[in-house]
């Protein structure tokens, strides 16, 4: 299969990319940690039957550099609203991994026509200190990506530069998006998303892998019996944070079952 077709939105004074691939009713992803670099196994699978669309937020890869303009978390939801509604996605299922997770969940919450169904895989946004989030920006340069997945090989895959890059700008882009993630989730990646969750009344599948080393698998029933009625778990064994990295095809047949 080829690649993604790719044009921009205008996110307050800068230009966030959107990658769009495949047919059909659109499915939106929002990336987790450090982003969405390359296009993936499981956005392929998506894309075999679903219009995937995938938006990058400020600061991350495609981002743009209008992250430290975002000083609030208010700031962020409404730059993510803007892209969500920029990128064509209002009103249609919406998939957001770790970071992304949690800005899906937001949009759900405060913006509910804007999501049909929603798929949470692994989000952030909330803590409990008897079961303590991993603090990501306080790892060993380098290491990070041992956190996300169970298997590092296949985010090495997912991660590599991509032809004709700048090596040194690529570096840049890294190390961008470890700090737009800061900006957003440091020191306790709580956001207040808790406070919110109840709001949710779309269907919506809370996803976990079992070898999460970034957060407890204990949240995702903590996320679903904040949402309530609406929310069922999911787990997957042998899975990481970036769930959809290690087990692409488990978790786009979970996906597409869930919004079909």
């Amino acid at each position: 299969m080829g690649g993604p077709s790719e044009r921009g939105v205008e996110v307050r004074g800068t230009t966030c990319r959107v990658w769009e691939k495949g047919e059909g009713a659109p499915i939106g992803f929002l990336a987790g940690l450090g982003g969405l670099a390359n296009w993936t196994p499981f956005l392929d699978v998506l894309a075999k039957t679903r219009r995937v669309v995938a938006p990058s937020l400020p600061g991350f890869p495609g981002g743009g550099r209008g992250h430290d303009a975002l000083d609030t978390h208010l700031d962020w939801l409404l730059a993510v609203r803007d892209l969500i509604s920029g990128a064509g996605l209002d009103g249609a299922d919406l998939v957001g991994v770790s970071l992304g997770g949690s800005f899906a969940a937001e949009m759900a919450a405060i913006w509910p026509a804007s999501v049909r169904r929603l798929v949470l895989i692994s989000p952030l946004g909330i803590y409990d200190e008897a079961r303590p989030v991993t603090d990501v920006w306080a790892q060993r340069p380098g290491t990070q990506g041992q956190l996300y997945v169970a298997d590092p090989a296949k985010l090495d895959a997912v991660s590599v530069m991509p032809e004709g890059e700048d090596e040194g700008e690529w570096q840049i882009l890294g190390i961008r998006a470890n700090e737009a993630g800061a900006r957003i989730l440091w020191p306790l990646s709580d956001t207040g998303l808790g406070s919110r969750l109840g709001r949710i009344d779309q269907p919506t599948l809370v996803l976990w892998g079992e070898a999460d080393q970034v957060v407890p698998v204990s949240y995702a029933d903590t996320f679903a019996e904040a949402i309530g009625p609406s929310a069922t778990v999911q787990h997957l064994a042998g899975v990481g944070h970036l769930a959809e990295i290690d087990a692409p095809e488990a978790v786009a047949a979970a996906v597409l079952a869930h919004c079909a």
